[in-house]
Protein backbone atom coordinates (compact mmCIF):
# COMPACT_ATOMS: atom_id res chain seq x y z
CA UNK A 1 0.00 0.00 0.00
CA UNK A 2 2.86 2.39 0.81
CA UNK A 3 4.29 1.75 -2.67
CA UNK A 4 0.93 2.63 -4.21
CA UNK A 5 0.85 5.83 -2.15
CA UNK A 6 4.21 6.96 -3.58
CA UNK A 7 2.81 6.51 -7.08
CA UNK A 8 -0.30 8.54 -6.28
CA UNK A 9 1.50 11.54 -4.79
CA UNK A 10 3.06 14.22 -6.98
CA UNK A 11 6.73 13.31 -7.52
CA UNK A 12 7.80 16.89 -8.22
CA UNK A 13 6.76 18.26 -4.82
CA UNK A 14 9.43 18.99 -2.21
CA UNK A 15 9.56 16.49 0.72
CA UNK A 16 8.88 19.41 3.11
CA UNK A 17 5.63 20.30 1.30
CA UNK A 18 2.81 20.92 3.79
CA UNK A 19 0.07 18.34 4.10
CA UNK A 20 -3.50 18.53 5.38
CA UNK A 21 -5.64 15.42 5.78
CA UNK A 22 -9.42 15.47 6.08
CA UNK A 23 -11.11 12.16 6.73
CA UNK A 24 -14.81 11.80 5.98
CA UNK A 25 -17.11 9.94 8.34
CA UNK A 26 -18.36 7.88 5.38
CA UNK A 27 -17.03 6.64 2.03
CA UNK A 28 -18.07 8.40 -1.15
CA UNK A 29 -19.68 6.69 -4.13
CA UNK A 30 -18.07 6.70 -7.59
CA UNK A 31 -19.88 9.82 -8.77
CA UNK A 32 -19.02 11.72 -5.59
CA UNK A 33 -15.35 10.66 -5.89
CA UNK A 34 -15.21 12.09 -9.42
CA UNK A 35 -16.90 15.33 -8.33
CA UNK A 36 -14.68 15.77 -5.27
CA UNK A 37 -11.48 15.11 -7.21
CA UNK A 38 -12.61 17.66 -9.81
CA UNK A 39 -13.34 20.23 -7.08
CA UNK A 40 -9.93 19.59 -5.53
CA UNK A 41 -8.27 19.96 -8.93
CA UNK A 42 -10.10 23.24 -9.57
CA UNK A 43 -9.15 24.52 -6.13
CA UNK A 44 -5.46 23.58 -6.31
CA UNK A 45 -5.00 25.05 -9.79
CA UNK A 46 -6.38 28.39 -8.52
CA UNK A 47 -4.89 28.29 -5.00
CA UNK A 48 -3.13 31.53 -4.11
CA UNK A 49 -1.24 33.12 -1.24
CA UNK A 50 -1.19 36.92 -1.33
CA UNK A 51 -1.85 36.88 -5.07
CA UNK A 52 0.92 34.39 -5.88
CA UNK A 53 0.02 30.90 -7.11
CA UNK A 54 0.46 28.06 -4.65
CA UNK A 55 1.80 24.82 -6.11
CA UNK A 56 -0.94 22.59 -4.80
CA UNK A 57 -2.27 19.06 -5.17
CA UNK A 58 -5.37 17.43 -3.77
CA UNK A 59 -7.04 14.07 -4.13
CA UNK A 60 -9.54 11.82 -2.43
CA UNK A 61 -7.83 8.60 -1.32
CA UNK A 62 -9.55 5.40 -0.15
CA UNK A 63 -12.81 7.03 -1.37
CA UNK A 64 -12.91 8.76 1.99
CA UNK A 65 -9.79 10.80 2.79
CA UNK A 66 -8.95 14.17 1.24
CA UNK A 67 -5.22 14.86 1.07
CA UNK A 68 -4.12 18.40 0.23
CA UNK A 69 -0.46 19.25 -0.39
CA UNK A 70 1.17 22.66 -0.85
CA UNK A 71 4.74 22.82 -2.09
CA UNK A 72 6.06 25.93 -0.38
CA UNK A 73 9.43 25.93 -2.15
CA UNK A 74 8.14 28.74 -4.41
CA UNK A 75 5.20 30.30 -2.52
CA UNK A 76 4.63 30.05 1.22
CA UNK A 77 1.06 29.27 2.28
CA UNK A 78 -0.42 32.10 4.32
CA UNK A 79 -3.24 32.14 6.84
CA UNK A 80 -5.64 33.34 4.14
CA UNK A 81 -4.65 30.57 1.73
CA UNK A 82 -5.01 27.98 4.50
CA UNK A 83 -8.45 29.44 5.27
CA UNK A 84 -9.41 29.06 1.60
CA UNK A 85 -8.50 25.37 1.73
CA UNK A 86 -10.62 24.89 4.85
CA UNK A 87 -13.51 26.66 3.09
CA UNK A 88 -13.43 24.17 0.19
CA UNK A 89 -13.48 21.27 2.67
CA UNK A 90 -16.37 22.88 4.61
CA UNK A 91 -18.20 23.37 1.31
CA UNK A 92 -17.79 19.67 0.51
CA UNK A 93 -19.06 18.81 3.99
CA UNK A 94 -22.25 20.73 3.29
CA UNK A 95 -22.60 19.46 -0.27
CA UNK A 96 -22.19 15.78 0.64
CA UNK A 97 -23.61 15.85 4.20
CA UNK A 98 -20.44 14.45 5.80
CA UNK A 99 -18.08 15.38 8.63
CA UNK A 100 -14.43 15.95 7.75
CA UNK A 101 -13.45 17.29 11.19
CA UNK A 102 -14.24 14.47 13.66
CA UNK A 103 -10.76 13.85 15.11
CA UNK A 104 -12.06 11.14 17.46
CA UNK A 105 -12.97 8.89 14.52
CA UNK A 106 -9.85 6.90 13.63
CA UNK A 107 -9.24 5.07 10.37
CA UNK A 108 -7.70 1.63 9.91
CA UNK A 109 -7.16 -0.62 6.92
CA UNK A 110 -8.92 -3.87 7.75
CA UNK A 111 -8.80 -6.48 4.98
CA UNK A 112 -7.75 -3.75 2.51
CA UNK A 113 -10.84 -1.68 3.31
CA UNK A 114 -10.97 1.55 5.27
CA UNK A 115 -12.78 1.09 8.59
CA UNK A 116 -13.53 3.86 11.05
CA UNK A 117 -13.49 3.35 14.79
CA UNK A 118 -14.38 5.87 17.48
CA UNK A 119 -11.39 6.36 19.76
CA UNK A 120 -13.50 5.24 22.73
CA UNK A 121 -13.95 1.80 21.11
CA UNK A 122 -10.28 1.07 20.26
CA UNK A 123 -9.56 -1.05 23.32
CA UNK A 124 -12.70 -3.12 22.70
CA UNK A 125 -11.83 -3.58 18.99
CA UNK A 126 -8.33 -4.70 19.99
CA UNK A 127 -9.63 -7.06 22.67
CA UNK A 128 -12.15 -8.65 20.27
CA UNK A 129 -9.58 -9.06 17.49
CA UNK A 130 -11.20 -6.62 15.05
CA UNK A 131 -7.83 -4.88 14.92
CA UNK A 132 -4.41 -5.93 16.21
CA UNK A 133 -1.02 -4.33 16.72
CA UNK A 134 -0.14 -4.86 13.04
CA UNK A 135 -3.35 -3.33 11.65
CA UNK A 136 -2.53 -0.35 9.43
CA UNK A 137 -3.57 2.93 11.01
CA UNK A 138 -4.01 6.18 9.08
CA UNK A 139 -1.89 8.60 11.07
CA UNK A 140 -3.59 11.82 10.02
CA UNK A 141 -1.23 13.90 12.19
CA UNK A 142 1.47 13.97 9.49
CA UNK A 143 2.46 17.47 8.41
CA UNK A 144 4.77 17.08 5.39
CA UNK A 145 4.91 15.08 2.18
CA UNK A 146 7.89 13.14 3.53
CA UNK A 147 5.94 12.25 6.70
CA UNK A 148 2.93 11.34 4.55
CA UNK A 149 5.07 8.91 2.55
CA UNK A 150 6.80 7.41 5.58
CA UNK A 151 4.42 7.72 8.55
CA UNK A 152 0.85 8.00 7.33
CA UNK A 153 0.05 4.32 6.79
CA UNK A 154 1.67 2.64 9.78
CA UNK A 155 1.13 -0.37 12.00
CA UNK A 156 -0.92 0.47 15.08
CA UNK A 157 2.03 -0.64 17.27
CA UNK A 158 4.17 2.12 15.67
CA UNK A 159 1.61 4.89 16.12
CA UNK A 160 1.01 7.36 18.91
CA UNK A 161 -1.95 5.16 19.90
CA UNK A 162 0.34 2.27 20.94
CA UNK A 163 1.15 3.87 24.31
CA UNK A 164 -2.51 4.77 24.90
CA UNK A 165 -3.48 1.13 24.24
CA UNK A 166 -0.55 -0.31 26.23
CA UNK A 167 0.98 -1.95 23.15
CA UNK A 168 4.48 -0.74 24.09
Amino acid sequence: MTQDLHQLLPADFHPASRVWIYQSNRPFNEQEVLEINEQLHQFTTQWQAHGAPVKGWGQLLFNQVVVLIADESATMVSGCSTDSSVRIIKSMENQYKVNFFDRLLLAFLVKDKLQLLPMAQLAYALEKGFIDENTIYLNNTVLTKKELEQNWLIALKNSWLAKKLSLV
